[in-house]
């Protein structure tokens, strides 16, 4: 059956010749501009969201130098505002979403056996709006100052609470940058999710049921969905301080009637959710490196769709969890403390069925797995720590301290983060055609995960202790000294990690070790063509009668779906 992936008598088109001569940067400018090959477009998402994390990473230094000691002059006040700002709305918008939606588009079509997205150019469209947008959020350090300003970034905290966002405290521009910025990337993120959807659900090659996708596949799939109900409200509170700010629609003023708290539970009710659609996605990377370096099939396959299904509607009940020190009334406080203790139950399933994949597998400890290992314990410190969190006397003690800091960093750089490393380094030789190299990847390793426990543990601690988030410093002899010190300590272990990673990205890719069209012995589509795949990625569109179509075909002799 699957002498229809390769069709031995198809000959692919020649591609264009340029002599002698070295293909030129405008042309190379023009290609990525006008393409719309999924591959290209889901490469420039990860780039993108590569250089914002970068960029975010420094801002993140130098609040952390700024908090290393009590007293800390390295930053004047509205600058730590400004970078706080920055740091977080482009870690959630410009790094993680991005990411995210790169991964989508180079795999999906892959996995399901398609040639391309379903509507390409519907994809273009996307990527370019929130490319854009991620300019125009940093256009605003550009910007004249104003009057009133006293520069012009955004100051309000990315998740800008009102009454900070209204004309008497935030009197330039700065705001408008940010809601403008919000409000276009929230337009390129419901269109990549609408197109995730439709090409998982409508092209499908012959033989993939819904039962044998990949569950990659079937997680992103969830996420889109998340994507479509999460962003409207975002949007929505977004118009609704655009009018507040120039109409005089007094929305979010109090003094007039409107309702301060009405901005969080809008931008919470968005706010939630997304913290899924960030971290499912690192699932779906685990679902499939975890049953290919452990030699097994993914154990629980049915339970794991069925997991992915629970979270998704789980996560969009739990919002106010963020909110249990406004003042909600009993009742609602008891309800979301329920459905955030709920949501623990199918996101402790995955962890189970990836150990019982783990267990009694032959496992491989290359650079992927250890990742994936990495990811599977630091997840379990964001979800124990989150479980804690969910009780609401609790959560009255530590809300707005640093131990929430420690426990969202731990969600999304311990958890989606070492699993956007895992992924990368799993398929970079697939778009790339070159294996990244393993010494430059095991620094990249342990530097990282050192710096990253010894920036986000202390800060448990911290909280413990008192140490409120968002301040610029702090007076000494409050028993934070130590662990800001550490925090600090911890970052600059960081940046040599993140400095090999770039360093092996650019390397292998010059000078890297060919990878083959199947280096890991995978079963997933994807790897049943070249590496890189070409533009059409089938020269015929494959068939499959199992969840492990690859195995079928090194295996014919005990093909997978006899055990479906």
């Amino acid at each position: 059956m699957f002498d229809t992936i390769i069709d031995p008598n198809f000959k692919a088109p020649e591609p264009e010749r340029v002599g002698e001569e070295r293909v030129s940067l405008t042309r190379i400018v023009q290609e990525l501009v006008f393409t719309v090959d999924h591959k290209k477009l889901g490469l420039m998402y990860i780039g993108s969201g590569l250089m914002f994390f970068v960029v975010a990473g420094l801002m993140a230094t130098m609040m952390r130098l700024q908090l290393a000691f009590p007293n800390g002059k390295v930053l004047e006040p509205d600058v730590f505002n400004r970078l706080f700002t920055m740091h977080g709305t482009s870690m959630v918008f410009l790094v993680g979403m991005p990411i995210i939606f790169g991964f989508a588009n180079y795999l999906t079509p892959l996995m399901i056996g398609t040639r391309d997205m379903a509507f390409p150019r519907l994809n273009a469209f996307g990527f370019w709006v929130f490319f854009f947008s991620g300019w125009l959020l940093y256009f605003s350090y550009l910007a004249a100052p104003g009057l009133y300003a006293a520069g012009s970034a955004p100051d309000v905290g990315w998740f800008a609470y009102s009454p900070l966002t209204a004309k008497a405290f935030s009197r330039g521009h700065s705001t408008d940058y940010w809601t403008l910025s919000l409000l276009m990337g929230g337009i390129g993120s419901v269109a990549t999710a609408i197109n995730i959807i439709v090409t998982t659900l409508c092209l499908r090659c012959k033989g993939m049921t819904l039962g044998r996708m990949p569950l990659f596949v079937w997680v992103f799939l969830v996420a889109a969905f998340l994507v479509i109900i999460a962003i409207p409200p975002l949007s929505a509170c977004q118009i609704m301080l655009i009018f507040d700010r120039y109409l005089g629609a007094k929305f979010f003023d109090t003094q007039a009637g409107g309702s301060a708290v009405l901005w969080q539970h809008f931008f919470w009710i968005f706010g939630h959710p997304e913290v899924y659609i960030l971290i499912l996605p690192g699932f779906a990377i685990a679902n499939e490196i975890v049953p290919v370096f452990s030699r097994k099939p993914m154990f629980g396959y049915p339970i794991m769709v069925a997991a992915t299904v629970m979270i998704g509607f789980i996560s969009l009940t739990v919002w106010a969890h963020h909110m249990f020190t406004v003042g909600m009334t009993s009742l609602g406080n008891t309800f979301f403390v329920v459905s955030t203790m709920i949501i623990a139950v199918p996101t402790g399933i995955k962890i189970f069925n990836w150990l019982g994949t783990m267990y009694g597998g032959k496992i491989r400890f290359d650079l992927p797995m250890l990742f994936c290992i990495g990811f599977l314990f630091q997840f379990l410190i964001a979800g124990l720590t989150g479980v804690m969190l969910s009780v609401a006397p609790f959560d009255w003690q530590l809300s707005d301290s640093y131990f929430v800091v420690a426990h969202f960093h731990y969600v999304l750089i311990g958890g989606l983060l070492y699993m956007v490393f895992s992924g990368i380094y799993y398929w970079y030789p697939k778009a790339f055609g070159r294996m990244l190299n393993a010494k430059l990847g095991h620094w990249h390793f342990w530097l990282f995960t050192i710096g990253f426990h010894l920036t986000f543990g202390p800060q448990h601690i911290a909280g413990f202790m008192g140490m409120p988030r968002r301040v610029f410093t702090y007076e000494e002899g409050r028993g934070w000294d130590l662990w800001n010190l550490l925090s600090t300590i911890g970052v600059l272990i960081q940046i040599p990690g993140i400095l090999f990673f770039v360093i092996n990205l650019i390397y292998s890719y010059i000078k890297g070790k060919k990878a083959g069209d199947d280096p890991w012995d995978a079963w997933t589509l994807e790897w049943s063509t070249t590496s890189p795949p070409p533009e059409y990625n089938f020269a015929k569109l494959p068939e499959v009668k199992s969840r492990r179509p690859l195995w079928d075909l090194k295996h014919p002799e005990d093909p997978d779906w006899k055990f479906e």
